[in-house]
C-alpha cells in the first residue's frame, strides 16, 4: 500500500502538471493500470504519438508481464470467473506477492488470496493517482526527479524478495542476465533480450536442480 500510494501520487502530480485533471488520472489508473507505462504515456500524450507508436512502446515497456503470465498459468488455471481480472491485474508488485511460497495458505483459499491481493493493489494505485492529481491542483510542486520513485519501488521489491528467500540463485540469475544484456545491447534495447536470457536460464535451472531444492526456493 505504501509503495503504490506514493508512486501513484507521483504520477498524479506529474499528470496534473501536463494539464490533465483528476478524471484522466482515475481512468488511466483503472484501465491501463501499469505504473511504468502510465509514466511513459505522459510523454506520448505530449507528443501526439500514433496508435502504432503507442502499441509498440507499450509492448516494449511491459513485455516483462508476458513472462509473469507464463509463470502463473498453473496457479491461475482454476481461478474461475476471476481469471480475466487476475490476468489484467498481474503487475510487478502483485506478482511479487502471488508468486512466492504460499504454504501457509490452504489450497482452497489461494484463489481468494490472489483476488484480494489484486483488488487491493489496484485500489491503492487508483487512490494514489487520484490523491496526486488533487494535491497537484492545490499545491505547486517541482516534479524534477519524481519519476525516480518507480525505480525506487523496483529496488524495494527486489530487496524484499532477497530478504524473504534463502535461495538467491534466481535473483542473481536475473541480475547477471540484465547486466550482461545491458552491456551488449545498451540501455534502450536491453529489456527484451534480458527477459529472454532470464527465461532460458531459469528453464535450465528448473530442469537440472534437485526437486527438493527447487521446491524450497
Amino acid at each position: 500500500m505504501a509503495g503504490y500510494i506514493v508512486l501513484g501520487i507521483g504520477f498524479g502530480i506529474i499528470l496534473n502538471t501536463k494539464g490533465y485533471g483528476v478524471l484522466w488520472s482515475l481512468l488511466m489508473s483503472a484501465t491501463i493500470y501499469a505504473g511504468s507505462m502510465q509514466y511513459v504515456a505522459l510523454d506520448l500524450l505530449g507528443t501526439s504519438a500514433s496508435l502504432i507508436a503507442v502499441a509498440v512502446t507499450t509492448l516494449m515497456v511491459n513485455c516483462r508481464h508476458l513472462f509473469y503470465g507464463i509463470s502463473m498459468v498453473d496457479r491461475y488455471k482454476n481461478s474461475g470467473k476471476a481469471r480475466p481480472y487476475l490476468i489484467f491485474a498481474l503487475t510487478d508488485e502483485t506478482y511479487s506477492l502471488v508468486c512466492g511460497d504460499l504454504k501457509d495458505i490452504p489450497d482452497d483459499k489461494k484463489n481468494v488470496y490472489y483476488l484480494c491481493v489484486s483488488l487491493f493493489d489496484q485500489s491503492y494505485w487508483i487512490t494514489g493517482c487520484v490523491l496526486g492529481s488533487l494535491l497537484g491542483m492545490i499545491i505547486p510542486f517541482n516534479v524534477t526527479g519524481i519519476d525516480f520513485a518507480l525505480t525506487a519501488l523496483f529496488v524495494t521489491i527486489l530487496a524484499e524478495q532477497w530478504f524473504t528467500n534463502h535461495d538467491h540463485i534466481y535473483a542473481l540469475t536475473g541480475l547477471i542476465c540484465s547486466v550482461v544484456s545491458l552491456i551488449i545491447f545498451g540501455s534502450d534495447r536491453f529489456l527484451i533480450p534480458a527477459m529472454i536470457m532470464i527465461t532460458v536460464m531459469l528453464t535450465v535451472l528448473k530442469k537440472y536442480r534437485p526437486k527438493e531444492e527447487t521446491h524450497e526456493s
